[in-house]
């Protein structure tokens, strides 16, 4: 006999029949007349993270929000991550209510706001930012992929199909945005932890939302003193990784010590190590690259990082 309950999947799962962790995010668009109107968000989480000519995040969220619509027409907007503070809490909830419109809910936001860095560089019409946010990621909406891009805003009552499987409108009510990421900002606190390294006290006090709502209540948790879980340490063997090495390019090679300093990479991630040394190497006319080259490398990822 199973030890576990069966519950029912209904609309809206991840709220009524489930507690989910996710993320309570503050997301910014354009309205119409260039103003900048908010919503708070939990069904964001990154899409493409490796491997792709750029990175992106998913926003999942009904087609007629204010949101939706506005990245329906102009494709912009930034996720604002907001600190765990009761009363921040509140003013996101305060932002909530379906069918608001930002006439209406933007007066009587207590949340600042400044110009886009990305607006600040190019001109180009942004979302302001939210000033009270510990990090934020600018964002273009993908409208060529899944065919989204004839998706226009307009229809508040549902729309029609067919529909996309994976981004624009994916349903009558819903919508899925596939969101490049341009920028991420981060204030200057938490941006040195990450470039200098994190210890337990580093991390924000980002808020965790549930999921899990009735008809009266949302429910969050603040966060807690984090506990590190030492990583497990398995080191390949020289022989297997000049096994890989020997066969990342026919004219750059390795010397044993060059190729000791990377025996701690996972397996899975070895190749794409080796390719960018190996790019490295091809640009500063190296054949033979030593534990002194290796150092170069990493050095120079250590401030592209910090760039960023």
């Amino acid at each position: 006999m199973s030890s576990f309950e069966n519950l029912r999947v209904v609309d809206n799962f991840y709220q009524t029949s489930l507690f989910f962790p996710m993320p309570t995010v503050i997301i910014s668009t354009l309205c119409e007349d260039g103003s900048t109107t908010l919503g708070p968000y939990s069904l964001v989480q990154p899409y493409y993270v490796a491997g792709k000519d750029y990175y992106a995040m998913l926003l999942s969220c009904r087609n007629s929000s204010n949101t939706a619509q506005n990245i329906l027409r102009n494709g912009k907007c930034a996720l604002n991550f907001i600190d765990d503070r009761p009363e921040t809490f509140r003013e996101a909830v305060k932002l909530s209510w379906p069918g608001d419109k930002p006439s209406d809910k933007m007066p009587k936001c207590k949340f600042r706001l400044e110009k886009s860095p990305i607006e600040e560089d190019t001109g180009e019409a942004r979302p302001m930012v939210l000033s009270d946010a510990i990090q934020a990621i600018e964002c273009t909406w993908m409208r060529e992929l899944d065919g989204a891009d004839k998706d226009l805003p307009g229809e508040l009552s549902g729309y029609e199909g067919p529909y996309h499987d994976f981004n624009g409108i994916t349903s009558k009510f819903g919508a899925h945005f596939i969101l490049r990421v341009d920028k991420i900002l981060m204030k200057k606190k938490y941006a040195d932890a990450i470039i200098n390294g994190v210890t337990a006290r580093d991390f924000p006090p980002l808020p965790v939302d549930y999921g899990y709502r009735d008809s009266k209540n949302f429910w969050f948790h603040r966060k807690r003193r984090m506990r590190a879980e030492l990583l497990q340490v398995r080191q390949a063997s020289l022989e297997s990784v000049r096994y890989a090495a020997d066969r990342a390019d026919d004219k750059v090679k390795f010397t044993d010590d060059a190729l000791k300093t990377i025996l701690g990479v996972p397996r899975v991630f070895l190749p794409v190590v080796l390719k960018g040394c190996v790019s490295w190497a091809k640009e500063n006319g190296v054949e033979l690259v030593t534990a002194e080259h290796m150092k170069i490398i990493n050095d120079k990822r250590a401030k592209e990082k910090q760039k960023r």
